[in-house]
């Protein structure tokens, strides 16, 4: 059965499901295929799961937490197959919207295939031979597993599993102290487990140092166990009378016992069996390559989301989508603009950044920035709520102009947002220095931030001088 749409596309997660909608919703022909789970990793292994568990663990927290406030602290009562339900009802309530039957009344042909290229133009799915000019390869990716010595053997979860899990670890081990890591040790922990977190380098590696103590001091105060520069030598699957589990060893000889074992060591592209090379699509592990108009070495291809393997964030897939739709349908000017991109770690206080962080700006622009901060220590709604540890850190160079800012808070993912608005409009410290936030907010932290940009121009030497010259005026 041969098809001829105007557009193909390869994977039904956020990028895939985005094009889908507005090249459907545009009037043109669109062929979708997908051989999982339709919504990809986000929908079902990832965002939504994860903040599903995350808000039930807060909940128990906050059984444990109120002391400070005059309200009796009390250890939860934590059914973890409710729980669980709870993680799949979120699932099943989200899942229409990304449904074969919702995209197949916008107008898509959705395939529930396996895809392969046969040829340059070509897609083979099942019966289906699909020519034409716009492809899109929208695979996502899928659990990096390292090469550690017994971990084949043992009865280890990922991201993929672990919300299929029924069972409330007695005592769980997380290798990988990235987001995916600590989000999910820290959620464990809230809801009843002991939990011992490996990490062969530094937490959070990829975050703002400064602001990633701050997460990882909670997290301990927690009582998660944080082993950071542990190197492992090989996994054991543990198989005893009384108790059944996995044994991690690391170089040294010291043995860590866990009931369970979680691997979150990063992402990595899928595309297994799309037959790239008899495309003339280029691809490394890393990802398949593309240019910043996310085209593959085959100009008739694009690949969009995590399987190019730029950001591994559903935002960036959604983002690259819009991008695809500007470009490639309108054929307006589109190009990956990589100084806004934001991410936000969900832990408890949450880790947000975007742009470029402390170092990295250093790295490109000298000594030529200025490091700006207001704890939340100084911010009224904070202290109304015991929130003394949050902090926004903002970094600019000496025009003013916005290089990255980060924020550890709660809520952080809400509150960095205006400084996302501000660097993709390129809007400098004045426009956040101007804006008149509600009182007290925790908002305030950030125009409390951006304006001290301004605190030593504004109250220093000179401008005393000049209002000392002005009051001595008539009043006009």
């Amino acid at each position: 059965m041969r098809l001829t749409p105007d557009v193909c596309i390869v994977g039904a997660g956020a990028a895939g499901l985005v094009v889908a909608a507005g090249a459907a919703q545009l009037g043109l022909d669109v062929v979708l295929i997908e051989r999982g789970e339709m919504g990809g990793d986000c929908l079902n292994y990832g965002c939504v799961p994860s903040k599903a568990l995350i808000a039930a663990a807060r909940a128990a927290q906050a059984q444990r937490s109120g002391d400070a406030l005059g309200i009796a602290a009390v250890e939860p009562t934590v059914d973890f197959g409710r729980v669980m339900d709870h993680v799949a009802g979120t699932i099943a309530a989200i899942a229409p919207n990304d449904s074969v039957e919702r995209f197949e009344k916008l107008g898509v042909r959705v395939l529930r295939e396996e895809a392969r290229f046969v040829g340059r133009t070509e897609l083979a799915a099942g019966p289906h031979r699909i020519r034409s000019k716009r492809i899109v390869l929208a695979t996502g990716s899928r659990p990096a597993v390292p090469p550690i010595p017994g971990l084949g053997a043992a009865p280890y979860l990922t991201n993929e599993t672990v919300f299929a899990n029924r069972t409330l670890p007695q005592h769980l081990i997380v290798i990988g102290g990235g987001p995916i890591g600590l989000e999910l040790a820290q959620a464990f922990r809230r809801l009843g487990s002991h939990v011992t977190v490996v990490e062969a380098a530094r937490f959070l590696a990829k975050d703002d140092p400064e602001l990633a103590d701050v997460v990882l001091g909670r997290l301990k105060d927690e009582g998660v166990e944080l082993r950071a520069g542990a190197k492992i030598a090989k996994v054991e699957t543990r198989v005893e009378t009384r108790v059944d589990g996995t044994a991690v060893i690391l170089e040294g000889g010291e043995r860590l016992v866990g009931s369970h074992l979680l691997v979150a060591t990063g992402r990595a592209p899928t595309v297994d069996g799309l037959d790239l090379d008899k495309a003339g699509i280029a691809h490394t592990p890393r990802g398949i390559t593309v240019d910043a108009t996310l085209r593959t070495t085959n100009r008739g291809v694009w690949a969009i989301g995590d399987c190019n393997g730029l950001y591994a964030f559903t935002h960036m897939a959604g983002y690259q989508a819009s991008l695809f739709i500007r470009g490639a349908l309108f054929r307006a000017p589109a190009r990956l603009d990589h100084s806004i991109v934001p991410w936000t770690t969900f832990t408890d206080p949450e880790l947000a950044q975007v742009g470029l962080g402390e170092q990295a700006a250093r790295e490109m622009h000298g000594d030529g920035i200025k490091v700006l901060r207001w704890p939340f220590a100084d911010n009224d709604r904070a202290r109304t709520e015991r929130l003394h540890d949050g902090l926004v850190k903002a970094i600019a160079d000496r025009r003013g102009r916005i290089l990255g800012a980060a924020i550890v808070a709660p809520n952080a993912g809400e509150l960095i947002q205006p400084w996302c608005l501000a660097m993709s409009k390129r809007l400098t410290l004045s426009a956040l220095a101007s804006f008149v936030p509600p009182y007290p907010t925790l908002g305030e932290a950030s125009k409390r931030a951006a304006g001290s940009y301004f605190t030593e121009t504004l109250f220093g030497a000179r401008t005393r001088k000049l209002v000392r010259f002005l009051a001595r005026l008539p009043v006009w």
